[in-house]
């Protein structure tokens, strides 16, 4: 069994209730559900935090006893030097995931302090996107 965490940043515990037209309309936790359903041979565990400082712990807490992290830091993306070092200081692949398209969006969101340190971004695709994140780490590690 593949064991992956997700991590998610500020603001994507209000998924389904804040700006439906940008992020839709499913919570993360009735999304997740159907993830698990749809990947019954991982191992998912689920991580969110509206604070910088935890969700770097996160990523070192998971970030050499998994096999993946799938992380949407949101708005810290942007802004969080400490996220990227984080995901340089471990082992596991991370994918950097975006339910927006950042790059479509205004210009301070097209920086980013995760992507150089990931192995990948996905953006734009909406959940859709920790869905075929997961998909490259079935096909990828271990």
């Amino acid at each position: 069994m593949l064991n992956i965490t997700i991590i998610n940043g500020p603001n994507l515990n209000l998924l389904g209730k804040r700006e439906p037209g940008v992020y839709g309309s499913e919570s993360f936790d009735d999304f997740l559900v159907q993830l698990k359903q749809q990947f019954p041979q991982v191992n998912f565990t689920y991580y969110q935090s509206n604070i910088e400082g935890e969700l770097v712990d996160a990523i070192q807490q998971n970030g050499f006893n998994q096999d993946g992290i799938i992380i949407n830091p949101a708005a810290y993306t942007h802004t969080s030097v400490a996220i990227g070092d984080a995901i340089a200081a471990i082992k596991v692949p991370v994918i950097e995931v975006h339910i927006s398209n950042v790059h479509a969006r205004e210009d301070f969101r097209k920086i980013s302090h995760v992507s150089a340190k990931a192995v990948g971004s996905i953006v734009g695709l909406g959940l859709k996107g920790y869905a075929l994140a997961t998909e490259w780490l079935i096909q990828n590690t271990k």
